[in-house]
């Protein structure tokens, strides 16, 4: 099913993603019936929309610009997330939801109060900002994305830049607070739950973030040394997911349900683990021209690899339509039989609290200035004994970099 997929004439055939569709239904056992769903704009506010459980993804996401009152032609700027709260209230970017599927059905069949659909801008060049800035509910869209991305760490903020922001908010400078914001360090990045890699050596624990065409890591070496640097997507020549089973030492775990749920792009098929002890384990590995004429694997442990690889697909795509001349913005399709969802009243997006004083700890991060020096890497070439299905990213891009 994941080679058909990648097949460009029947990845876009409707006959194929109908019975993908159609498909996720009958597995859950779900009727078409219209319900409500909750879509998280950020941790403090989410909106209902009603839908059928056999709406897709734009179809939601049309719903969803309807009730916020997003021009059509703003929202091919965002997307709907798979996402999910932890304990702390944190939330863990589980996967982009794809076309094929049917957003009820994936986070339903979850069967966890954990797991929720958000909106978040689905671009990464920040220049695309004022285009969706120069309208109010767009604006208010980032504005809210922003200021949760910055509560959470995800944006580096030191205490002059603190007292910055929080005396915009107060004047209610949402465009000002913004465009301060894109100065600042990590701005319009996905950070990644810790992670292990094997660069620069093997077994290194890392926090790893995708924004600005790069996935960004900062890493904790054997020897507690922290160092910092960047892979760029542009000098990324392939990159592949890989899934194999590994035994739990203690007790039976069954593989969480986020790794158990196809997408198009970027993942491995996982069969029936044949011991009841075992788990589903993900990888990441890219291969990677760390200088003229020498390319290298760097290999990521996570059970986020599959929305690392669909984050490192879209930087390719958006490249890809630049390069091309071509603009992001996508005006959503009209259903044949008019639109369900547009009698619902409109609901505004209100403005966050004040930021809280920044983490002390945090602060700390900032001062990781040591770059990724180019360590040779130990096994990495090849993954034996596992599915895994690559991305042959780009072509053209990145040649002028060397």
């Amino acid at each position: 099913m994941q080679a058909v997929r990648q097949d460009p004439m029947l990845g876009a055939s409707e006959v194929f993603n109908s019975f993908l569709r159609k498909a996720q239904q009958e597995t859950q056992q779900i009727p078409t019936e219209e319900v409500p769903l909750e879509i998280y704009l950020s941790k403090r506010q989410k909106v209902t929309v009603n839908i059928l459980t056999s709406d897709q993804t734009e179809d939601v996401l049309e719903a969803v610009a309807s009730k916020l009152d997003l021009p059509d032609d703003l929202a091919g700027y965002f997307s709907l997330f798979l996402v999910r709260e932890g304990v702390d209230g944190g939330l863990t970017f589980v996967r982009k939801l794809q076309d094929f599927e049917l957003p009820y059905v994936s986070v339903t069949s979850l069967r966890s109060l954990e797991f929720h659909i958000a909106l978040r801008k689905s671009y990464w060049d920040t220049a695309y900002d004022t285009d969706v800035m120069d309208n109010r509910v767009g604006l208010n869209l980032l504005y809210t994305q922003t200021v949760s991305d910055i509560e959470r760490g995800w944006i580096l903020v030191n205490k002059d830049q603190h007292r910055q922001l929080k005396s915009l908010q107060e004047k209610g400078s949402k465009k000002e607070f913004i465009r301060l914001c894109q100065t600042l360090k990590y701005f319009g990045y996905i950070q990644f739950d810790p992670c292990v890699t094997d660069f620069p050596e093997k077994g290194c624990h890392a926090i790893v973030s995708a924004g600005n065409n790069e996935l960004n890591f900062q890493v904790k070496l054997p020897n507690e040394q922290m160092k910092e640097g960047s892979f760029k997507v542009t000098r990324m020549r392939c990159w592949r997911v890989t899934s194999s089973q590994v035994p739990v030492a203690n007790g039976t775990a069954s593989p969480p349900p986020l790794q158990q749920v196809p997408v198009a792009n970027g993942t491995a098929s996982t069969s029936p683990c044949s011991s009841a002890q075992c788990e589903v384990k993900l990888e990441l590995a890219f291969e990677y021209l760390m200088s003229k004429d020498r390319l290298q694997w760097v290999t990521i442990t996570s059970p986020q690899a599959i929305m690392m690889s669909i984050c490192l697909q879209s930087m390719v795509d958006e490249l890809m339509v630049k390069k091309s001349g071509g603009s992001i913005k996508k005006m959503l399709r009209r259903r044949p039989n008019g639109s369900l969802h547009r009698s619902e009243s409109q609901q505004a997006v209100k403005s966050p609290p004040l930021l809280d004083s920044p983490d002390p700890d945090r602060e700390q991060i900032v001062k990781l200035s040591t770059k990724l020096s180019s360590v040779s890497l130990r096994g990495t070439s090849d993954v034996g004994g596992n599915d895994f299905h690559g991305n042959y990213a780009f072509e053209g891009i990145g040649d002028d970099d060397l």
